[in-house]
């Protein structure tokens, strides 16, 4: 699986929109393989998720994201875990151990509604929804 998260400065980027720097990483069988940051220089929406389709990205792990830019990524087939915060590294810990629901990862002012993941989960189709805040189960992969 490959997981994005844009970084600034070795945190989650705070609007995925506008972010330059994504962090690509393979994670086999439960551990952080192969690393390889990314340069996004695309505003466009379609330009920015067919980026991340040529990426091969599974999952996008981000702080805030335009409604349009989450569909657009959600329709190309990648699961969208929106309105995280924290560092780089530990929100890539914490979704690897299937602990990403904690309230220190969510961003301030996130009501929950619009924390859920949206994409293809398990390859389904049918989408995984967070734990806590948001409801639903956040399988461990």
């Amino acid at each position: 699986m490959k997981i994005a998260i844009p970084n600034w400065q070795g945190r989650v980027s705070p609007v995925f929109d506008v972010a330059r720097d994504v962090l690509l990483v393979d994670v086999v069988d439960g551990l952080a393989q192969a690393r390889t940051a990314v340069r996004m220089s695309e505003d466009d929406i379609r330009a920015r998720v067919k980026t991340m389709v040529d990426l091969s990205v599974d999952v996008l792990i981000c702080g805030a994201i335009s409604r349009p830019l989450e569909m657009a990524v959600w329709l190309a087939g990648i699961e969208v875990f929106p309105q995280t915060r924290g560092s780089v590294e530990q929100v890539l810990a914490a979704f690897v151990s299937g602990n990403l629901n904690q309230d220190k990862f969510i961003m301030p002012g996130c009501c929950g509604l619009r924390r859920r993941s949206r994409g293809r989960g398990s390859r389904n189709g049918q989408g995984r929804a967070w734990q806590g805040k948001g409801g639903g189960e956040n399988a461990k992969r």
